[in-house]
């Protein structure tokens, strides 16, 4: 994530640190983003090292050919990161990888991609502007109750069903084409309920998560993640909301070889342990919330891939 004017990687030292770096070793960085975190690697690499890049925003990969592409220790690919395994660069396994999920500063400072309700532009949400489905042509084609179901999911949005019938009324007469017509829609339905917040911002968070299958990359890139991931390379995922930090938590307590069960049940015999995690979460300290407000509800999970 980066603020308006500079590009500020979040908890850069303890992504670093986490990932333990091997000068010779070699990392994938599936969420180039701005580079912040994928330069702050390469700097500590030696000419023997490799650094593996990847994202699904064609503006990402731009700014990395332009600045990282004559580096022979970079590789580049144009694809989501949970595609690495498709990857044949990485065959030969990887002493490190990094996800920085979620939406970009750069993607949400630039009104033209439709993440932000802050300017009017068009609804549209892709992270890959070259493929998919925008975030109005999905309003402009799913039924009522889809929509409804999107909200709730992946917004936690209590008047789900209202918006969504609000908007499929609307769309009766004219599609929703902006995301100025859809926050004044939804501040309608809403109100302002929670101080210091916009009232669409669960909806756009909602809409945004659907139109990029985000929770389905998150699941496909951590399984991919750990078979590409040599004994003793390290996973470190950086999460920004409650869902995504929930499926990494998941994942990596799914892997740890813990007896599985509950109260209701007998417990399930446990797998083979295949990571272990690597101290606590990790939140910003107040003093990069402070330098970067958008770090504020960053966690950031670390692995260790077990023999």
């Amino acid at each position: 994530m980066a603020g308006r004017d500079v590009h500020i990687p979040v908890m850069l030292d303890e992504v670093l640190e986490g990932l333990a770096l091997r000068e010779n070793g070699r990392y994938l960085d599936g969420t180039f983003g701005r580079g912040g975190h994928a330069r702050a690697i390469l700097a500590r690499l030696s000419d023997a090292g490799r650094l593996f890049l990847m994202d699904r925003d064609p503006a990402a990969i731009a700014v990395a050919e332009a600045g990282l592409a004559t580096d022979p220790r970079v590789s580049l690919r144009h694809d989501n990161f949970a595609t690495m395994g498709d990857w044949s660069a990485l065959e030969g396994g990887l002493d490190g990888i990094l996800l920085d999920l979620g939406v970009s500063s750069p993607q949400l400072d630039d009104a033209s991609r439709g993440f932000s309700f802050m300017a009017d532009a068009p609804l549209d949400m892709r992270m890959d502007t070259t493929r998919g489905v925008s975030a109005a042509e999905f309003l402009a084609d799913a039924d009522e109750a889809e929509i409804a179901q999107v909200l709730w999911t992946f917004g936690e949005e209590r008047f789900s069903r209202r918006i969504a019938k609000a908007i499929v009324e609307r769309r009766a007469s004219a599609p929703i084409t902006r995301t100025g017509e859809l926050a004044e829609l939804v501040a309608r339905c809403v109100g302002r309920r929670e101080p210091g917040k916009n009232p669409a911002t669960r909806t756009f968070q909602a809409l945004r998560i659907r139109v990029n299958a985000e929770l389905e990359s998150v699941e496909r890139g951590l399984e991919a993640a750990l078979e590409l991931l040599n004994v003793g390379g390290r996973l470190a995922v950086i999460s920004f909301h409650s869902l995504e930090d929930r499926t990494v938590k998941q994942f990596i307590r799914g892997h740890e070889g813990r007896v599985q069960g509950s109260r209701r049940g007998p417990p399930v015999a446990a797998k083979t342990a295949r990571l272990k995690p690597v101290g606590k979460a990790i939140f910003p300290s107040d003093a990069e919330v402070s330098a970067n407000p958008r770090s504020r509800s960053a966690v950031l999970r670390i692995a260790e891939k077990l023999a």
